[in-house]
């Protein structure tokens, strides 16, 4: 321990405020009310600027919830455990999180507390425990050994990690941005390749130039937890890229029996059910371990007629903004999206020659390699950002800054 530092409970340092969900008989307490009401869905940033819920000064009396004054602390210590936030007004709080207030009498900063609580937030998380949702509870909050040194070597301290984290959060707003940059001018240049279409592009039905197996529809006794035939599922067909399992086998008897929808590799799959979620079409190629795969039901192969489409073409095209209008269009949004296997036959696939196909496509891919390659630097960035600030956070509260 430096000298002029000692360590000290958390609850004899500060008053840990617990926190209650009030009665629901009125339903627009919620609505009506002018306290704002916290709950781990408003910990989105370090400061709770705005809370979900309001609720009524009666809610408030009737009820076990306390209102913790602007600026202190809170933490989970249920659902969301081990988040730390600070309050920008005064706020009730429900039953998963806490108020930690520094006693007057233990010259505690609150900004010093505020970054402490983050130093130490796995050691919460890891002591969480519970069937379905990990807890703490509050005996070990309270028993927490919270390092104080004297003021001005808080304030100090403080000073410094702030200093450091608005560069740490400059940063990484920088490579966020340059992540979402890289990805945008790929799928820009994606689009354009496919709307300026060149002298002797033609328009086919995809029926027309590929073969199109639909799955069938196996038992769920049918699957085997080990060794088989391996099956593709919807969950393996995820978005641009193939999601390897374990556990989708199939009896070996069932390759000779269901060869008809056997898969090789190389073949592109689209999943009929939820083809589109937030990052776009579920569409994949299927890895070599997948050779011989049996198709499930609601998953589409499509194996091209080589002299006339490319699988590598057809991928690239299936994976453009205009595919998923075009399912976007044929799928009812307000139920699951699921695709026909008759909408995905009928789909117009752009096609030039196959020697412009084959020269489209290395184009397309070498500057998809080249976004990865960019992807992996800027999230490198963002890992070794985060482990600097927890790092820092560390020797901060070792005597070491």
């Amino acid at each position: 321990m430096k000298v002029g530092w000692e360590y000290r409970p958390l609850g004899e340092v500060c008053e840990v405020m617990g926190g209650g969900t009030p009665s629901k008989d009125n339903a627009l307490f919620y609505r009506n009310g002018s306290i704002p009401w916290a709950t781990v869905r408003d910990m989105k940033a370090d400061i709770i600027s705005a809370t979900e819920f309001k609720i009524t000064v009666a809610a408030l009396k009737s009820s076990p919830t306390n209102i913790v004054p602007k600026g202190n602390v809170v933490i989970a210590t249920r659902v969301g455990l081990s988040k730390v936030c600070r309050l920008a007004e005064d706020t009730a709080i429900n039953q998963d999180l806490k108020g930690i207030i520094p006693k007057k009498s233990s010259k505690l900063s609150i900004d010093y507390l505020f970054h402490w609580l983050k130093s130490i937030a796995h050691i919460i998380k890891d002591e969480g425990t519970g069937a379905t949702v990990q807890g703490v509870k509050l005996p070990f909050i309270k028993s927490l050994m919270i390092p104080i040194p004297p003021i001005k070597e808080q304030q100090r301290i403080v000073r410094i990690l702030d200093e450091a984290f608005d560069g740490i959060a400059t940063a990484k707003a920088n490579a966020e941005k340059n992540l979402q940059n890289a990805r945008a001018i790929f799928e820009s240049h994606l689009q354009a390749v496919f709307a300026q279409r060149g002298e002797g592009w033609v328009e086919k039905r995809l029926e027309t130039v590929a073969t199109i197996l639909n799955g069938y529809a196996f038992k769920s006794t049918d699957f085997l937890p080990k060794e088989g035939v391996k099956c593709i599922k919807i969950t393996n067909v995820g978005v641009r890229e193939f999601v390897c399992e374990s556990g989708s086998y199939l009896p070996d008897s069932f390759a000779s029996k269901y060869g008809s929808v056997s898969v090789k590799k190389g073949s592109i799959v689209l999943a009929l059910t939820r083809t589109i979620i937030a990052g776009g079409l579920k569409v994949a190629v299927v890895p070599s371990k997948y050779d011989g795969a049996l198709l499930n039901q609601r998953v589409a192969a499509i194996v091209t007629n080589r002299k006339l489409l490319s699988e590598f073409f057809l991928f690239a095209y299936l994976s453009t903004q205009t595919v998923v209008d075009y399912v976007k269009a044929r799928v009812n949004t307000l139920m699951q999206p699921n695709l026909s296997i008759t909408d995905l036959r009928l789909m117009p696939i752009p096609l030039p020659f196959i020697h412009e196909q084959v020269r489209i496509t290395k184009h397309l891919f070498a500057l998809r390699e080249e976004t990865q390659r960019l992807e992996s630097i800027y999230k490198q960035k963002l890992v070794a950002l985060n482990e600097l600030k927890k790092s820092m956070l560390h020797q901060a509260f070792e005597g070491k800054l």
